[in-house]
């Protein structure tokens, strides 16, 4: 894992569920299919309500038009982030996009899971609610070891919450490949 994440931040509100992140209707694609699994990064965030303009909350798309990446590195949720059902497609469908980070308020427990168990994106918690101090496009920097963010736009710093027992789940890069490491399979 990165000791330091440096990205733009892409800013949601609170309870973005997993039909948000990725709507059902796209879930046809095949994840083993490295293709297909592209498709879930073009798609992430496309049910995100959208503003009279198009545009989720009045900001930019996540995904340009036709991509399947996106500028934002680093996503800014509030409470209760990845609630809704239980598909592990919504964190794949965030790394496909380029995402590195989420920092969240509090998440649903079975997107945090999912999130750790397949390696796939950092889930890390602030006791703020960041959506009122940082702005879509904001430069953000983490520091995973001195668990704070850094608001490159505005200098501000925000203590975040230890990983814990999870950290060296993503340190080995998911569950599957913790436990080769631990002799456990």
């Amino acid at each position: 894992m990165q000791a330091i994440i440096k990205g733009k931040a892409f800013v949601v509100g609170d309870n973005v569920d997993t039909d948000q992140i990725i709507p059902a209707h796209h879930l046809v694609y095949d994840l083993d299919d490295p293709k297909e699994r592209q498709l879930y990064g073009r798609y992430a965030f496309s049910g995100v309500p959208k503003n009279e303009s198009g545009l989720p909350d009045g900001s930019v798309p996540f995904v340009p038009e036709n991509q399947s990446k996106s500028e934002f590195q680093i996503v800014i949720g509030g409470k209760n982030f990845g609630c809704g059902s239980s598909r592990e497609h919504a964190p794949v469908a965030l790394h496909m996009a380029g995402v590195k980070a989420v920092v969240a308020q509090s998440y649903a427990r079975i997107f945090y899971r999912n999130s750790v168990d397949g390696g796939l994106i950092i889930p890390l918690e602030s006791e703020e609610n960041l959506s009122e101090m940082i702005r879509t496009n904001d430069m953000i920097e983490i520091d995973i070891e001195g668990k704070e963010l850094i608001n490159m736009a505005t200098s501000k710093t925000v203590k975040l919450k230890s990983l814990g027992d999870v950290e060296a789940i993503i340190d080995a890069g998911g569950i599957f490949e913790y436990a080769k490491m631990q002799n456990l399979i």
